[in-house]
């Protein structure tokens, strides 16, 4: 039987958000339905903001929570990286930079587990990181098209990359030294 503090909207749009990976890979590879996927990378950001937002406002956070919106937020960052790389959005360098950082933390959380820690508390510069990067995809995916929107989108999507990677690497940086610190007790 389902417990019912998993039955809210603040859960219900974080399961929205997951349902939005398959559909943006779908959108963006097999239909290359730019424009949908672009209203899915936003319809995710906005779920993204509004579930945690929502939890804390109504005080219905919980465990389910805690741990899917994180994680979720990673499976997104990795379908979109693996998507960019296919259709040659962004270099393979920064795809490969941003997925290292996030498999070496899965590793170091992995241990951490097993060892009796909790996981990693999400600090306000990873959510400011994953929240430039989920800002900047669209408008990398934009600039691919070669119209004057596309122009400025390139613009507005590198300014946020270039933040969100900086912070994204910082917070991977800091995480880890937490990890490697609880492990080792």
């Amino acid at each position: 039987m389902m417990n019912a503090s998993l039955l809210t909207i603040p859960n219900a749009l974080t399961f929205l958000r997951a349902l939005g990976i398959p559909l943006f890979i779908y959108l963006t590879l097999d239909l290359h339905a730019d424009g949908w996927a672009i209203a899915v990378l936003a319809i995710g950001g906005a779920t993204d903001y509004f579930d945690g937002t929502l939890a804390r406002a109504w005080n219905q956070t919980s465990r389910f929570g805690e741990l899917a919106d994180p994680a979720i937020d990673r499976l997104y960052i990795v379908a979109i990286l693996i998507v960019f790389l296919i259709r040659d959005v962004v270099p393979a360098w920064i795809i490969l930079l941003l997925i290292a950082r996030d498999l070496i933390l899965g590793v170091i959380t992995l241990v951490m587990k097993y060892k009796g820690h909790a996981p990693f508390v999400v600090t306000y510069l990873g959510k400011a990181a994953t929240f430039n990067l989920m800002y900047a995809f669209p408008f990398l995916l934009l600039a691919k098209s070669d119209t004057p929107l596309g122009s400025v989108a390139f613009v507005l999507g590198w300014s946020f990359a270039i933040w969100g990677i900086a912070l994204y690497i910082a917070t991977g940086i800091s995480y880890t030294r937490e990890g490697v610190s609880q492990i080792r007790g």
